[in-house]
């Protein structure tokens, strides 16, 4: 068995046995490009910020009466943000990993 032979073996067989997964992955560009158009289509950000807003305004009202709302509302906001930040980075991996190229 010349080199070439064994060679061409030992690429056929590693591409053969690659889960598909692996052969259907996204690059990062698109992964990135299809999160955000989609996020931005469905308003994603706002929609965690202002619900943080509200969850921190109402639970600050509570407890600190008119000012403890403005606080909360902020906190709130802040943490709208930071679970925006996660959400995306999380579909961006997601669509990474399982969706097929062109979709």
């Amino acid at each position: 068995m010349t080199i070439k032979t064994f060679a061409a073996t030992a690429v056929a067989a590693a591409v053969l046995s690659m889960p598909l997964s692996v052969i259907a992955q996204e690059s990062h560009e698109d992964a990135v490009a299809q999160t955000h158009a989609h996020d931005h289509h469905h308003h994603t950000k706002a929609k965690f910020v202002a619900g943080g807003a509200v969850g921190g305004a109402i639970v600050g009202a509570k407890v600190g009466g008119p000012g403890g709302a403005v606080v909360g509302a902020g906190v709130g906001a802040v943490g709208g943000v930071v679970a925006n930040k996660i959400h995306r980075h999380h579909e961006i991996k997601k669509r990474e990993e399982y969706a097929r190229p062109g979709q």
